[in-house]
């Protein structure tokens, strides 16, 4: 080397330049990591666990390891510039360049081995070019001779246990304990990257790695301890040309903040990648840059197998998050792992239910993650923080192109759609915050409209669909995804399966499937409020029983035993009174076997049949039917079994096909704002109605119906039920007494209190008078055998004449008696007979010949029963003159006005001692009496004392 120099002054200055370079930019700061290196090649070339200890003494640095020692061609390779004894490609060191970190921390320094020892000095070298001639050029000496070419043997050993030992003479301006800082802070990262080493000594401070097998191919767990306790740990992965670091943070990996490309010690190349490259990777000789031409794409070779080592819920920790590249090889590496990601098998996905297991026979670390239940994948998953993949199965996965995403999917929809979405992300992958993640990769992103567009054409038990609503419900927030479910699949309860919700209807009170084929109506094991909020009408059974749709089927085809089947499956749910009359055109078989409408059967044993007549139309229902459908479902279409009530909320006529409903109609004083009445009222054994009008009072529905004054229940039986022959509208309430004597009495066994209360309205009313009760009225006072009281007489009496004088009456109608009846209760020819018109007429007329009434309708009485009035037969003239004074002036005035009412106190008051009159007409004579009214004042006599 020295001839060389001598000979050539050029290759002096640009081996002094190469050095010097090398320490000032190349190696600056690389000292430990360069002796690190070496170190870990000479561990690995002997086989054992590399160790390294450093420590300065006296201003030395001193870098001892264990391993091959030093031998002939290492000499070579540290004297020699570029020119490594290195030819195995796994040890790092290959370009023999890297020993010259040495120099940037100091100029003299010592290789000492168990097989020989050398020293590089910069003085030494110095001292050899003067001794054989050579001027070392001022340009030179400025930056100093090439030291790491020269070698100088020396006799010293290396400390006892190690097997080499650089001894580093510091220069004065070094500062021996910020170098042994950042040597202390550089040691991890030395024993992440270089795995021969296991231990290395900074001083007091110790560090030591471990490697644990994880079970997993190519999966272990890296543990770098310190002896101030904290440790580190990795999960590391190795493929043919990398090793893949991803720190643990409370037991699970974490990606790694940007970091440098190591190959395998750090590099100046940045990167963006979620886990920690260590490569085998060609790179400049300074180890900072990559080379030219690097093949940077193989490095992701075997990337997704590290991720398919990974617990299912903690892959996409590998995935890149979007962003830029930080260098041009993170570019090129982010691509490449990329495209590994998408084209292999590795993303987690939702099981195939396995039909043929029970999910709690399956243990879980026996079978693969994609064949576990979605809830029993998450608990597996979960386990405790410091599991690790030993304890986790493994999946394949699926190939992230071929799979898909719901947001935010959870464990209970994910169970639902694992069998028809095709590979789905595990809910554990699909949050919001893996969504950007899962777009790098091209997964499908499926959304609420995707899914009911798969829903369509699905072929599954309702309970499946009610769960399917159940997971779907949670993630209906807005209208947009309401809009968006729009299309989601609803099973009927006939069978069929309909796409959206707004087409179908819902009864929530329905327990089985009742196959409702005139309106889609959800099967009840599907039903869910979800429905209702995508626009599902609800609908109940009395919705579906009057139904526009359900009265046409009927009106064609009433027989039509799917029709007849759901209806009577319905009944049950639907309140009676609700349900149409024309439920009963159903026709069902009858005891004979012969098809009937419905409301022309009865029940068996039905009371009402104790009351029909014989030849009533009813029959009675077939026995099989009852035994199938029940008494219940029966009786809410109108098979009956006590008498049966019409209902028409908005009545249009009478169209009811009831008895005399016309003249009902016509009989009120405005058409009825709804109907409800007692049908078949008509086909009632005249000889039975006792019993009849006790059921009618027994069923609360039909009770109400007898007290409806105006409705047509009361007003059928008033005119048409019987007892005894008699007409229910001629019999009197017991307690009323205005037609006693004349009308009988309601009088029926079993029927008082309440009940007969309730029978007032299809009683006698006497403020309703028909021609009929006229008639009936007028003969009863014709008839001798009748006793009614004077009072009776004259309030009959008014009753009548008042309804001539409205004209609810025209006696030209009515078939009058040859008798009357008089005031004293005498039954008299009509010849001899007057109309009491004026009161005081009735102190002179002898009541056998009175007729009265009420004076205000007098006249009217006298029309009606073509009767004279008292006032037309006789005339009075008061005898006397008598004293005339007023009301207000004379005490006796004052007490009869008191008496009389004020009618009867107008015009004057004449007193007389003495009071008579003196009758012309149909009576003559003198009568006394002790008052009289004429037209301009009041003749009373005076009481005597």
């Amino acid at each position: 080397m020295l001839a060389a120099w001598r000979d050539s002054p050029t290759r002096l200055r640009e081996d002094s330049a190469s050095e010097a370079d090398l320490v000032a930019a190349g190696y600056r700061d690389r000292v430990l990591t360069e002796l690190a290196q070496n170190a870990a090649d000479a561990a690995a070339k002997a086989g054992v666990a590399g160790e390294l200890s450093v420590r300065v003494l006296d201003g030395r640095l001193h870098v001892a390891n264990t391993g091959v020692p030093l031998d002939v061609s290492g000499v070579h390779a540290l004297t020699a510039l570029r020119a490594s004894g290195k030819a195995d490609v796994e040890q790092v060191g290959r370009f023999g360049v890297g020993f010259t970190a040495v120099r940037s921390v100091g100029d003299e320094i010592e290789v000492r081995s168990t097989t020989g020892s050398i020293r590089f000095s910069r003085v030494a070298t110095l001292n050899a070019l003067h001794d054989i001639g050579i001027q070392v050029p001022d340009d030179l000496a400025a930056i100093a001779p090439p030291v790491l070419r020269l070698a100088w043997p020396v006799p010293t050993t290396p400390v006892t246990g190690a097997d080499t030992e650089i001894v580093v003479h510091l220069r004065d301006d070094v500062d021996a304990d910020a170098l042994l800082d950042a040597m202390r802070a550089e040691a991890p990262d030395l024993l992440l990257e270089l795995p021969a080493l296991h231990r290395i000594r900074i001083a007091d401070a110790e560090f030591s790695s471990t490697v644990t097998d994880l079970g997993v191919d190519g999966l272990t767990e890296l543990a770098i301890t310190q002896s101030s306790g904290i440790t580190q740990r990795w999960w590391q992965y190795s493929t043919p040309r990398a090793r893949w670091l991803l720190p643990l943070r409370d037991g699970r990996p974490v990606a790694t903040a940007p970091d440098v490309l190591r190959a395998p010690t750090r590099s100046d190349e940045e990167l963006s990648l979620p886990a920690t490259l260590v490569a085998d990777i060609p790179m400049q000789p300074d180890r900072r840059r990559l080379l030219p031409g690097a093949r940077l794409t193989e490095i992701a070779t075997g990337y997704a197998d590290f991720a398919r080592a990974l617990p299912p819920r903690d892959r996409l920790v590998l995935v890149p998050a979007p962003g830029f590249a930080r260098s041009e090889a993170d570019g090129l590496l982010r691509e490449a792992v990329i495209t590994e990601l998408r084209a292999h098998p590795w993303l987690p996905v939702c099981p195939t239910p396995r039909a043929e297991l029970e999910p709690s026979a399956l243990d879980p670390r026996e079978l693969e993650p994609s064949e576990l239940e979605p809830a029993q994948l998450h608990a597996f998953t979960e386990g405790s923080p410091t599991q690790t993949p030993r304890t986790r199965a493994e999946t394949p996965g699926s190939i992230p192109t071929r799979a898909s995403v719901f947001p935010d999917l959870t464990p209970e929809l994910a169970t639902l759609l694992a069998d028809i979405t095709g590979p789905l992300v595990i809910p554990e992958l699909s949050g919001r915050a893996q969504q950007e993640k899962l777009s790098v990769l091209d997964v499908h992103r499926l959304g609420p409209a995707a899914l009911a567009d798969l829903s369509s054409g699905l072929h599954r038990e309702p309970h499946w669909w009610q769960r399917f609503y159940a997971a779907l419900e949670p993630f209906v927030v807005d209208t947009v995804t309401a809009e968006e479910l729009g299309a989601l699949a609803v099973p009927l309860a006939d069978g069929r399966l309909v796409t959206g919700p707004r087409t179908v209807v819902l009864d929530d009170q329905l327990t089985v499937a009742v196959p409702v084929h005139w309106a889609r109506l959800v099967h009840p094991d599907a039903t869910h409020a979800l429905l209702a909020r995508l626009g599902a009408r609800s609908a109940t059974a009395e919705d579906l029983l009057t139904d526009p749709g359900l009265r046409d089927l009927l009106e064609h085809d009433p027989a039509d035993p799917d029709t007849v089947d759901a209806v009577l499956h319905l009944a049950p749910f639907a309140t009676p009174e609700m349900l149409p009359a024309w439920l009963g055109l159903l026709e069902l078989p009858d005891e004979t076997g012969e098809l009937r409408p419905a409301d022309e059967l009865l029940l068996p044993g039905a009371p009402l049949a104790a009351v029909l007549e014989a030849d009533s139309p009813f029959g009675t229902v077939a026995d099989d039917v009852v035994a199938e459908y029940g008494e219940q479902a029966l009786r809410a279409i109108g098979v009956g079994w006590d008498f049966a009530v019409l209902t028409d909320p908005d009545p249009i006529g009478p169209d009811h096909d009831l008895d005399d409903e016309h003249d009902w109609w016509d009989s009120l004083s405005a058409d009825p704002r709804e109907l409800a009445a007692v049908r078949d009222l008509d086909l009632v054994d005249e000889n039975r109605w006792p019993t009849a009008l006790r059921h009618l009072l027994s069923e609360p529905r039909t009770r109400a119906l007898l007290a409806d004054r105006d409705g047509y229940t009361a007003w059928w039986l008033h005119r048409h039920a019987h007892i005894d022959g008699i007409a229910l509208g001629r019999l009197r309430h017991p307690a009323d007494d205005e037609f006693a004597g004349l009308l009988p009495a309601f009088d029926v066994d079993g029927i008082a209190g309440p009940d007969l209360d309730v029978l007032r309205p299809i009683l006698v009313r006497p403020d309703v008078m028909s021609a009929e009760l006229a008639e009936e009225l007028l003969d009863a006072l014709a008839d001798p055998s009748k006793t009614p009281s004077p009072e009776v007489i004259a309030h009959t009496h008014a009753r009548l004449a008042a309804a001539v004088e409205t004209g609810a009456l025209d006696p030209r109608e009515l078939d009058l008696p040859e008798q009357v009846r008089a005031l004293s209760g005498a039954v008299v020819d009509a010849g001899a007979a007057m109309v009491l018109d004026q009161p005081c007429f009735g102190l002179v007329v002898p009541p056998e010949r009175l007729v009265a009434g009420d004076t205000a309708h007098a006249g009217a009485l006298a029309s009606l029963l073509d009767l004279p009035l008292v006032s037309e037969e006789l005339s009075a003239e008061v005898l006397g003159t008598g004293r005339r004074t007023t009301w207000a002036a004379d005490p006796l005035g004052v007490v009869l006005r008191q008496l009389w009412s004020p009618a009867d106190t107008r015009g004057a008051l004449v007193l007389h001692d003495t009071l008579e009159v003196y009758l012309r007409g149909a009576l003559s004579g003198t009568v006394r009496v002790p008052w009289w009214h004429t037209d301009d004042a009041v003749h009373v006599q005076v009481p005597r004392g």
